[in-house]
């Protein structure tokens, strides 16, 4: 009855950190938290994780909105696929962000020539990328990748992994090549509208 009594506080106590954390968390980080002085010991160490597996267990056996899911050494709480419509229609966001013409030729750009600077965008696109850049910054779409070692060192952008789950691709690799010939049009495109030349 002890044991018993010692596991469901055990489990109780895991569910609230991993809750609590809400991104994905080491499962060594939960035993060293749960008791630091008896975190090196085997036999704690294999009690916890008999817990762990108990409350990932309880989870699917229960007919619950959430479960604990492994991903490799990490543990995360997280919503059931068949109540992902229900829930982004309660909290009432679009399942995708709706890119304009001008902040998907940003992406394209960034996504090809990255890491790329703003300068460099806006010397591509021949106007000011502001506006676009943080949309995509906002959209979780590009990320700060480093600075340039250049005078101002400024920020070079490249695209992150929301991007490849928002187009479908596991890698830049398959993204599809850029022809010769189209990349003339492209420059001889951006030249007539800016009135600029473009190094390609």
């Amino acid at each position: 009855m002890e044991q018993e009594e010692s596991r469901m506080n055990l489990m109780a106590a895991l569910e609230a950190m991993i809750f609590s954390v809400g991104d994905a968390v080491e499962e060594d980080e939960l035993i060293r938290a749960l008791d630091p002085e008896r975190a090196e010991d085997k036999e704690y160490q294999k009690e916890v994780r008999e817990a762990v597996n108990a409350l990932i267990a309880s989870y699917e056996d229960e007919n619950r909105g959430i479960r604990l899911i492994r991903l490799d050494s990490r543990l995360q709480l997280c919503t059931k696929n068949e109540y992902y419509d229900p829930l982004i229609r309660l909290v009432n966001m679009p399942k995708k962000h709706s890119l304009t013409d001008v902040v998907l030729e940003t992406l394209s750009i960034i996504a090809y020539k990255q890491p790329v600077t703003r300068a460099e965008i806006e010397k591509i696109r021949g106007v000011s990328s502001d506006h676009a850049v943080n949309k995509l910054l906002e959209y979780n779409l590009i990320r700060e990748v480093g600075r340039l070692d250049a005078p101002g060192h400024p920020i070079l952008f490249g695209t992150t992994d929301e991007f490849l789950r928002s187009f479908g691709i596991s890698s830049m690799d398959e993204l599809p090549d850029i022809s010769p010939d189209q990349l003339a049009d492209f420059q001889k495109q951006a030249e007539e509208e800016a009135g600029i030349e473009v190094p390609v």
